[in-house]
């Protein structure tokens, strides 16, 4: 009898993996089909309006090098402008959307965001700091990256000082918090000081956030952090599950608890200075984004954070296509961002679902 009752069990714990496995392909399938509507709607979106037949045959006749049919107009609006701020849009929702989610994990707090260590203000203050010295749109971009990857250093340095290897987390999220303070303080200075005619809305907007007039250039290097920062996140998704549990259950299965969360804490600061350096403070993104892969998926990092990926890229596809579309001026993608991610957040928690253990 007990023999039949363990065979029982295992098939359905077999049937219960299946299952599980199919409702979670299914899930890629449907959200892989979402991202290509989305993409294509996006662009044929705009002032300049493009009808999917016009878009097809642009693309076709561009791919196989046939006779131009459409105005150079056309070809400038889809190629110059939509692509690159579409693709944009995407890598800043799936990088933030990757950052948040292994915060999350590292710190075992689902109420951590990509900018707990600094990197956004500090980020946000070098761009003030580019504008305040009229450098260009690749300048300030740079600075802002430098920037933010400098206050992350800083905290971190501060918190193993202090902490001396003892409590290190738990240190690392007080500095993290007076970093970014201080560095809050500093983009307000810099704001009270700024020529109020034309450096202080400059600063003002870039704060806001946005997307508009970024081009191809500006794409490619944002691909190059994002890109390094993306595979090994990725790739330690696996050792991120056990560092969940504990540092001590980590090391007891092997994990180099240390290396692997320098290496994670690394790679997601480049995700956050990077969007940041080319998007400007766009809040939220990293702290809905994987909550709502939560729910959908588990804890299980194996899929969280491909699918906090995906779904970032649409979300902000959507947030852009409604910063373009909604009123005849483009609104901030910061107001946005937060105007629905705060109600969304607020309906988590009424939700009161403990998927995060």
């Amino acid at each position: 009898m007990g023999t039949h009752e363990t065979q029982r069990d295992q098939l359905c714990t077999e049937d219960g993996k299946k299952t599980s496995v199919s409702r979670t392909g299914v899930l890629y399938a449907v959200l892989s089909v979402l991202f290509v509507v989305i993409f294509l709607y996006s662009v044929t979106l705009g002032r300049f309006s493009l009808s999917f037949p016009e878009l097809f045959n642009m693309f076709w006749r561009k791919m196989f090098h046939l006779p131009q049919t459409w105005t150079d107009a056309a070809e400038i609006a889809l190629f110059n402008i939509r692509l690159p701020r579409i693709v944009a849009a995407i890598l800043v929702g799936g990088g933030l959307s990757a950052a948040g989610a292994v915060f999350q994990g590292l710190f075992k707090n689902p109420m951590v965001s990509p900018d707990l260590l600094g990197a956004s203000t500090g980020a946000g203050f070098g761009a003030c700091v580019a504008i305040s010295l009229s450098f260009s749109t690749f300048g300030i971009q740079i600075s802002a990256f430098i920037c933010g990857i400098s206050a992350v250093l800083l905290t971190y340095g501060i918190a193993k000082f202090v902490s001396r290897s003892s409590n290190m987390m738990f240190t690392l999220i007080l500095t993290g918090m007076v970093i970014s303070t201080m560095f809050s303080s500093f983009i307000s200075m810099l704001k009270f000081v700024a020529d109020p005619n034309n450096k202080l809305p400059a600063i003002t907007f870039w704060l806001m956030g946005g997307l508009t007039g970024v081009n191809l250039e500006q794409v490619i290097a944002l691909i190059i952090p994002l890109g390094v920062a993306i595979v090994p996140i990725l790739l330690l998704r696996y050792q991120l599950n056990i560092i969940s549990f504990g540092d001590q259950e980590a090391k007891t299965l092997g994990v180099n608890v240390r290396l692997v969360r320098m290496l994670l804490i690394v790679c997601s600061t480049l995700l956050t200075a990077g969007t940041v350096a080319i998007a400007g403070m766009v809040g939220w993104i990293g702290l809905i984004i994987p909550h709502i892969a939560r729910l959908l998926v588990g804890p299980n990092y194996k899929h969280l954070l491909p699918l906090s990926i995906l779904i970032g890229g649409i979300f902000m596809m959507i947030v852009d296509d409604l910063a373009r579309g909604l009123f005849s001026i483009e609104i901030p993608l910061g107001i946005l961002t937060s105007i629905i991610g705060g109600p969304f957040f607020i309906y988590l928690l009424f939700k009161g679902r403990r998927s995060y253990e």
